[in-house]
């Protein structure tokens, strides 16, 4: 078994003189901060063994220094907000909570703006949306994992995601990589107009609301191809029929657009490394006003829709927009305190009106092939809207496909309609929830 040396550990070494500036996607996310909000998303592992927490906080102490831009702090400064290497104690393990995903303080918790659970035979990591996306979380994650399983005996390799805690963090991998590849002579309108908002009634405060379906990833793929699509592009369309039949469900007086919130893993477009924010947004949506679309046309439509907005010239003229405006030598003088009354308005009038629901897919997870026989399935939880809606979260490992809905309403209608549209199909689910089920039926 390859030992573990902490002493021989390069990333012991402390970085004082070492801070980053947030990413272009990573500004957004302190503006937005409130008191019943915090842009916070979560990834799980499920092994096939009860988790040692003893075990599980010596292999976040050894892993966490490999990975410099998770290990900070958020500071706040006279122009701009940044990153900050964190000495203190942490982040500790700690056992799981009901309610996952709940507000991040940037002082509490040490400074640390990352959380790991342990519940049974999972290990989650909460991360805070301005240090990395799903992408880049899940590289900690795994390689979290990976040093625990070796801890526990057991010969783990260097691959497929796992990096090596005992080689020096790479320069790619804390990149800003929108500022690198943003070279577009051309920009991208930024609103996509406003769409139906879902209707409902607030939990109350520090209550997250999930319902958690498992599936085949084999009958969900032979499904997709059915219909001549990919995975996320069926999904895509099974969420987008049921937002449809929940705006008819409400009887709405004047019907709007249904329009997901899609983020594109950029890595897969530009050839980049980082460990940071790397992401873009897509809005694929349905027009109801334009007449009655059967399931077979809205799949058609968002086909259509991937194949036109998804690759490099689109998404570049998108980041270029958003590097231009961090750039321009007016809003580097404007205070801090400015930008954030700016940035939060835009983002309440325009922004967040115009999707419906939120949907992301981490994609196929794969780890070294030694760690494929612990592992049962990953997991990925969106986190809390920013307003009443409901997110979607899709991940898949060997033939377990994840699909995690977040919200903070009471009703079930949109989760309802798009888990019978799947079982309609003739797929398989099973599902669990953290619900009080007899307030809302399912």
């Amino acid at each position: 078994m390859k030992t573990i040396n902490k002493s021989e550990n390069h990333s012991e070494k402390k970085q004082h003189k070492t801070w980053y500036k947030l990413d272009l996607s990573a500004n957004v996310y302190p503006t937005l901060q409130r008191r019943n909000f915090s842009n916070v998303f979560r990834l799980s592992v499920v092994l096939k063994e009860e988790i040692d927490p003893d075990t599980l906080q010596r292999a976040v102490d050894l892993t966490l220094p490999r990975f410099p831009t998770f290990k900070v702090a958020l500071h706040k400064g006279i122009f701009w907000r940044y990153l900050e290497p964190n000495d203190h104690p942490g982040p500790f393990v700690m056992p799981d909570i009901i309610n996952p995903c709940m507000p991040m303080l940037f002082k509490s918790n040490n400074r640390y703006l990352i959380r790991i659970y342990y519940y049974r035979c999972r290990i989650s990591l909460e991360v805070f949306h301005s240090l990395s996306d799903g992408s880049g979380a899940l590289k900690l994650l795994k390689t979290i994992t990976a040093v625990y399983l070796r801890l526990k005996g057991h010969e783990i390799s260097n691959t497929c995601g796992v990096l090596d805690i005992n080689e020096p963090p790479r320069p790619e991998e804390m990149e800003d990589a929108y500022i690198k590849y943003a070279s577009s002579r051309v920009k991208r309108p930024r609103s996509q107009g406003k769409a139906y908002r879902i209707r409902g009634h607030r939990e109350p405060f520090y209550t997250l609301n999930i319902i958690h379906g498992l599936l085949s990833v084999q009958e969900v793929l032979q499904k997709a191809r059915s219909y001549h699509v990919t995975l996320t592009e069926y999904l895509n369309a099974v969420l987008l029929y049921a937002l449809l039949e929940k705006q008819k469900a409400d009887h709405v007086f004047r019907e709007h657009p249904v329009a997901l919130a899609l983020p594109v893993n950029l890595r897969n477009i530009f050839p980049s490394d980082t460990l940071r924010n790397f992401i873009a947004m897509v809005y694929p949506s349905v027009d109801p006003r334009m007449g009655d679309y059967t399931f077979e046309e809205i799949i058609t439509h968002v086909h259509n829709y991937m194949r036109f907005y998804i690759n490099d010239k689109f998404l570049n003229a998108d980041i270029t927009t958003n590097a231009s405006t961090q750039q321009s030598p007016l809003i580097r003088i404007v205070p801090l305190f400015v930008k954030d009354i700016v940035v939060k308005q835009f983002y309440i009038r325009v922004q967040d009106k115009q999707s419906t629901a939120g949907l992301t897919n981490l994609g196929v997870i794969d780890v070294p092939k030694e760690m494929r026989e612990f592992v049962d399935y990953f997991d990925v939880l969106m986190g809390q809207p920013f307003s009443l809606r409901t997110n979607c979260a899709v991940g898949s490992f060997g033939d377990t496909l994840s699909i995690n809905f977040t919200s903070t309403i009471i009703e079930t209608d949109v989760e309802r309609f798009f888990f019978r549209k799947l079982v309609q199909e003739g797929l398989h689910v099973k599902i669990e929830t953290n619900r009080d089920m007899n307030r809302s039926e399912f």
